[in-house]
This record gives structure tokens, sequence and C-alpha cells, in this order.
């Protein structure tokens, strides 16, 4: 039987013996690591992703509350896709076969057009694109507009950061960020807070049995203009995820609550986000794409 994930797509940077694999289900990162050490927590060539790993989240990251919205004064209706809490999760592109095109021993392109559907009637031309250079993974990905209307857009990633090989509990996490997004029950935003004690990681510190399924913003950006969450194992090797400013949001997420058993507390989703949650209701952060417009957002991960 063919892989659930389709096709999978190997690059490899030989001096630093860095290996990743994407998928053509989803455009997927389904493993990445140096040396043997994972730089994400990976799952196996014949699984169906568990838990959003590696995945891209287009046309919106994270829940859309009720999967309704209304934009420029017609409302639509996506598909509940997170029964429990009543939300449409994750946009529409990870199940979606993706199209090879280009690859080289470390660089891959792949694209999709998206199909107009009743909950999102514009297409997008998205084109994801992975660079592996020594123990870094650099992604970009463009999304055009196709349609002779102007279209809402935000995109997110959600790769698992590795603690490697002690428990997450015992690794060290840093989080540039200055504010938290608290929730309701649905875990869709209430209030943008400034980070309380608990959840507030810019000095690095012992995870521990911290629970985490937040978004924050405010984020803290180095010299080079990117923004960082820093995840270090027992073995004293920090998996890492930054973004530019082409993207200002983290969602982080312990995995205490996800269903895939084997995956709960196993790594630490790390999420740059161009929007949090329910934005196409908010309006914050919500990208409007205009027909022929193209938005692009650049992040990546490194074993440091």
């Amino acid at each position: 039987m063919p892989a659930p994930s389709g096709s999978q797509f190997v690059l490899r940077d030989s001096a630093s013996n860095a290996t990743a694999v994407v998928t053509e289900v989803g455009a997927t990162l389904r493993a990445f690591d140096v040396a043997g050490r994972d730089v994400v927590v990976p799952f196996g060539v014949d699984e169906l992703c568990p838990a959003g790993h590696g995945a891209i989240l287009a046309p919106w990251p994270n829940r859309l509350r009720d999967g309704r919205y209304t934009f420029d004064g017609r409302s639509y209706q996506a598909p509940i896709t997170e029964v429990d809490r009543q939300n449409a999760l994750h946009g529409l592109v990870m199940w979606e076969r993706w199209s090879l095109l280009d690859a080289t021993t470390n660089q891959l392109s792949l694209g999709l057009d998206t199909v107009p559907v009743r909950g999102y009637p514009w297409q997008l031309e998205l084109v994801a694109a992975y660079t592996l250079e020594g123990t870094t993974l650099t992604i970009e990905v463009d999304a055009t507009n196709l349609s002779d209307t102007a279209a809402p857009y935000g995109v997110g990633f959600h790769p698992w950061l590795s603690p490697g090989p002690g428990s997450l509990d015992d690794a060290v996490l840093r989080l540039d960020a200055a504010s938290w997004v608290a929730t309701d029950e649905r875990l869709l935003p209430a209030e943008v807070l400034p980070v309380p004690e608990h959840f507030d990681f810019r000095t690095e510190r012992v995870l521990a049995a911290t629970d985490l399924d937040d978004a924050f913003v405010d984020v803290v950006r180095d010299d080079d203009g990117l923004a960082w969450i820093r995840l270090t194992g027992t073995d004293g090797r920090i998996a890492a995820v930054w973004m530019d400013d082409s993207m200002d949001t983290f969602q982080v997420c312990s995995g205490d609550h996800i269903g895939a058993e084997r995956y709960r507390r196993a790594g630490l989703a790390a999420e740059p986000m161009s929007c949090i949650a329910d934005a196409f209701n908010t309006g914050e952060r919500l990208v409007r794409l205009e027909p022929g417009e193209t938005a692009s957002v650049r992040w990546g991960l490194s074993l440091l």
C-alpha cells in the first residue's frame, strides 16, 4: 500500500550529516535530524500525520469559531474538523497532495493550487520551498490569489521540537515573547495580556510539568530580526524554531491532551503563525490578499 503521506522527498546535507523528509501529502515535514539527533519529533512513513506534525496550516492556522466567518459582507461556513470544540481547525491544505516543482540534493519546492469550496471559494497558488544548509532547514511559503476578488488569508506551521534522548519535562525552554493570548474553554482568543509568570520563558528554565496550548505575541527579536523558541535537551543540544518579520505569533503546545497517546508530551509544538486563532472573525493580523497579490513568509528550524 502507498504511504499515507504519499511520496517521500529527502533532503541531505553531507557536511553536517543532516536529513529532512518532506511528504507529498500536505507538504509536511515528516522528519528532520542531524547525525541521528532528531530536531523534530518524526512520525512513521506508514502513519497518518498524528497531531499536525510538520504540517502547513493554510489558509488559516489554528481555530476558526464554529467554522463561520464573514468577509466583505458575505458569510461562509467551513467544515467543522475539531468536533469536540466545534471549530474548523488548521485550514484546508494539510491533507492535499502537493506537486513536485523542483528538487536537488538539499532543496525542494512543492506546489498546490487550492480548489475553491463553499467555505473558502477562492483559489490560491501555494509554493512551499525547503532548503537544508548545515544544521538549519529554512522554509518559505508563497501564497498568490488567483481569484478575481480579495481573499482572507493566514498561514502557520506545526513542527514538534524534539527534546532529544531525555524527557520533555527535563528540557529547558526559552520563548521570546512578551504577551500571552488568554483563551476561553474552546481555546479561542479572549484577550491579550502581559505574559503571566508561569508561562514566562523569556529567561530559559526547565519546562517541568507546564501544560501549554497557548499563543504568544509581541515577540522579541534578535539583531538579525529573528524571533526564537529554543528547547534544550538533556544532551545539551538545542532544537530551535525561528521566524523573520513576515510572522509575529507563536503557538506553543506541550501535547498533554492530544489523542495520539504515544506522541503525548513527546515534544513541544513550536508554531510560527501569521495570525492567532479566529483571525477570520476578529480581523487581528489577517492578511487581505488582493487578486494577483502574493503573501510570503519565511521561518526555519535549527539544531544548535
